[in-house]
Formats: C-alpha cells, structure tokens, sequence
C-alpha cells in the first residue's frame, strides 16, 4: 500500500480512506484490514488487489490466509511453466469449499462465463 502512495500510517486514515475510496469498498474494512482485525471478503479483496496492481492470489498468500500450496501454479498441457493452468470449474468448487449441493449450479454459471474451447 506504501509503495502505491498511500499513507496508511497517518493517525488520521487518510490514505486508508483514499485506498477505500479508490477502491469503491468500506474504509473501515481497510482499517480492520491494516491492523489485522479482519479479513476482507472475496470482493473487497479482488478490489484492492486491481487498485494496488497486486494479483489477487498474491494479496491471499500476502494476508496469511491461504499459502502458496495453497494456490499453486502448475504448469498447463503444453508444458509452459510460465503460464498458470486454469481450473476446471469443478475443481475450483471444491477448492472454494462450495457446499456439494450447489456445485452443479456453480459449475453451470461459471461455465457460462468461460469461454468455449475449440
């Protein structure tokens, strides 16, 4: 947060409120999140990652949360190390800890949203 402008040791907030407010999320769930009081949802998280220039895997390895194991990068079929593997919808509910009886719907709506193989 320091190294993008923001001040986020000024007793008053203000680059806390500046980041929220870039961000489009609460300045109090900035706040808790600084002081280590609470952890983000899902959305907050992703905000804050596109505003710090920071991809979200790096925020949730960064926060303690989750660790790299956690969220590995494995290398695709053709074998290029640098490119991530996507996951397969399935895969990515369980890893989600989606309930069982709703990984057929999210796999359904995510699926609409991926683009189609050819």
């Amino acid at each position: 947060m320091r190294e993008r402008g923001y001040d986020i040791d000024s007793p008053r907030g203000g680059g806390k409120s500046k980041l929220a407010d870039d961000a489009g999320v609460h300045r109090a769930a900035v706040s808790r999140l600084v002081q280590r009081q609470s952890m983000p949802d899902l959305e907050t998280m992703r905000r804050l990652a596109t505003v710090l220039g920071v991809p979200l895997r790096d925020m949730l390895i960064r926060s303690g949360r989750l660790s790299e194991s956690d969220l590995p990068i494995t290398a695709p079929r053709g074998g290029d190390v640098d490119a991530p593997r996507r996951l397969s919808p399935e895969e990515a509910a369980r890893r989600m800890g989606v309930p069982t009886e709703l990984q057929a719907v999210f796999v359904r709506v995510t699926k609409a949203f991926l683009p189609q193989d050819e």
